[in-house]
């Protein structure tokens, strides 16, 4: 590959233009291509981002011969169709989570991805930020003892609008999916594998959960507590609790710029500080991969994706939440 990390964006959404607006402040990082459903839209965006081509079909931009890896920032359901498009385009993948839709999509994706030797990972951008290394630092420290339980919850009053994606099953509507997967994927980072799960929600009138909470104990031996909700604006923190403290993620743990240690000496507080939009240091992972032929990141590993999207198909059949993608 070249000096620099050519990058191609597949959809214009939301959460495209996040990642885009963060390729600015990524180091060796190009936008050389985006694709829209329509030449228009990649065009417009392309404009706005300085995208070095625009392509009107994803298939267009999976075909270049000048992109080293796609960031899939499509509605949920589309991600496995679109991964493999890439990975079938000789392209590595950092696919916007959820991953996939459930466990048996993300098998396919990953045995492809391993067949082709290409890079592939689950963007989930909070493995990467400043803050969880600094808790992850602290917790290796002893400084708060052993550690026993993390909580963590994510909450926003989201629009009840029927057809919007957060509540459209046809677009992998929910809270669990959309916000739980944050509390879910960073317990993992910190206890380590899930042994079990139980999980309760409350169901909306589209058939989507609107409030989700669930407790997992931890092959380490630990247990978290987590919940996630499109009605509340909840305080979104996590606290790691040991047998001599605990260390708080504050102001929204996925975004978090300071981290508090409280022990029976007092509190002190450490500022966490993170580049651009935060979405960066995914960036920067994904090329540090790439540059030196790594096909996943340590970081987010695959085996452990594919393990907490078996963890979401056990809390969802709990939970009775459904998707047509299930029936296939």
């Amino acid at each position: 590959m070249t000096e620099a990390v050519r990058w191609g964006i597949l959809g214009t959404g939301k959460i495209a233009r996040a990642f885009a607006t963060a390729l600015r402040d990524t180091p060796g990082a190009v936008l050389a291509g985006v694709a829209s459903r329509s030449l228009e839209g990649a065009q417009a965006f392309g404009a706005e981002f300085g995208a070095t081509a625009c392509y009107g079909s994803y298939q267009a931009l999976a075909d270049a011969g000048d992109i080293d890896v796609v960031y899939i920032g499509t509605p949920h359901p589309m991600h496995v169709e679109n991964a493999v498009m890439a990975l079938n385009g000789g392209k590595g993948v950092l696919c916007e989570k959820p991953f996939t839709m459930n466990r048996r999509e993300a098998e396919k994706i990953m045995a492809l991805a391993r067949e082709k030797k290409l890079f592939l990972m689950e963007a989930m951008w909070t493995r990467f930020m400043p803050a969880l290394a600094e808790v992850r630092r602290i917790i290796a420290s002893g400084e708060i003892g052993s550690v026993h339980q993390v909580t963590a919850d994510f909450g926003f009053a989201g629009t009840q609008d029927p057809l919007h994606r957060l509540n459209n099953p046809e677009l992998g509507g929910g809270g669990l999916l959309d916000l739980g997967i944050y509390p879910l994927s960073i317990a993992a980072a910190l206890l380590g594998p899930v042994a079990d799960v139980q999980a309760m929600a409350l169901m909306g009138e589209t058939g989507v959960d609107i409030q989700t909470g669930f407790t997992m104990t931890h092959e380490g031996g630990g247990m978290s507590v987590c919940s996630c909700s499109l009605r509340a604006r909840t305080p979104a923190e996590l606290t790691v609790s040991g047998s001599l403290g605990q260390v708080r993620m504050n102001t929204m743990f996925h975004r978090a710029q300071s981290v508090t240690v409280t022990t029976a000496d007092g509190a002190r507080t450490i500022d966490t500080p993170y580049l651009g939009n935060g979405y960066v240091h995914e960036a920067m992972e994904v090329g540090r991969c790439l540059k030196e032929g790594l096909l996943e990141s340590p970081g987010m590993p695959l085996d452990e994706t594919l393990h907490l999207m078996g963890v979401l198909d056990t809390i969802r059949g709990q939970i009775g939440l459904r998707y047509p993608s299930d029936a296939l």
